[in-house]
């Protein structure tokens, strides 16, 4: 059963930098946005739609029988878009949690977009993420590699103090591989977008960073593995070599 008062919301746009087009891309058959659609209608947890600028991802989606909502072209982030599109979608705010689910996330698992609602049966609550282990030097070192920093409160869960490109925390123990899905309560993402970016999230290049500079209080689930993104042609071909198989 999904629950009606859950909008699970894919932003997509043609003009990726590194992979122009990428979520028509084919991968086992199917455009990359619809294996998207395919994972979160899987999870069954709420209305899912892509929200998009570009009228051939809408019809992608809507020949695969999704539902897609068309929002501005100039939206300087994600978040943006989907503020845009929950607004669209749900005009008498009936909705009172959604999930910005990225849609270059071809190969991600229902469960673990299920899983980012755990938090928010905390009231004190306002965005809830995941983040993996990380267990190579390579990862904990690289920039691409956003690393979530937190307080244990729970045998799976982390409360976030800090998110960075940089290996932290210092010293032995676990780091954490942020997974950029975000669930969030109505009134947090209205407030997140109404804010100017933080001095923190223009330095590190982290919009989640402006949520925590503003005092708003992020949660982390831990799950077992990372889904793959597509940034690359090479992330592609992994992508397109995984699905072939599923």
């Amino acid at each position: 059963m999904t629950n009606p008062r859950t909008l699970v919301l894919i932003p997509a746009r043609m003009a990726s930098t590194r992979l122009p087009g990428k979520p028509l891309m084919d991968i086992a058959g199917v455009p990359m946005i619809v294996h998207v659609l395919r994972r979160a209608e899987e999870a069954a947890i709420g209305r899912v739609a892509v929200a998009t600028d570009t009228p051939e991802i809408a019809a992608a989606v809507t020949a695969a029988g999704g539902e897609a909502v068309m929002t501005g072209p100039d939206h300087p982030s994600g978040s943006d878009r989907i503020h845009e599109a929950m607004r669209n979608l749900d005009p008498l705010g009936q909705a009172d949690i959604v999930i910005n689910l990225q849609g270059d996330f071809p190969t991600i698992l229902p469960q673990n977009i299920r899983d980012v609602l755990a938090p928010l049966a905390d009231p004190a609550v306002d965005i809830a993420t995941l983040a993996a282990e990380i267990h190579s030097e390579e990862e904990s070192n690289a920039p691409s590699v956003v690393k979530a920093v937190g307080s244990p409160i729970g045998g799976r869960r982390l409360r976030a103090l800090y998110f960075t490109r940089a290996p932290a925390p210092w010293g032995d123990g676990p780091r954490y591989h942020h997974i950029g899905l975000y669930a969030y309560r109505r009134a947090a993402l209205e407030r997140f977008v109404s804010l100017p970016p933080s001095p923190l999230e223009l330095q590190e290049k982290l919009e989640q960073l402006r949520a925590l500079e503003a005092g708003m209080r992020i949660d982390v689930t831990i799950v077992d593995t990372v889904p793959r993104g597509v940034d690359t042609a090479p992330d592609l071909e992994t992508a397109r070599r995984l699905l072939s198989k599923a």
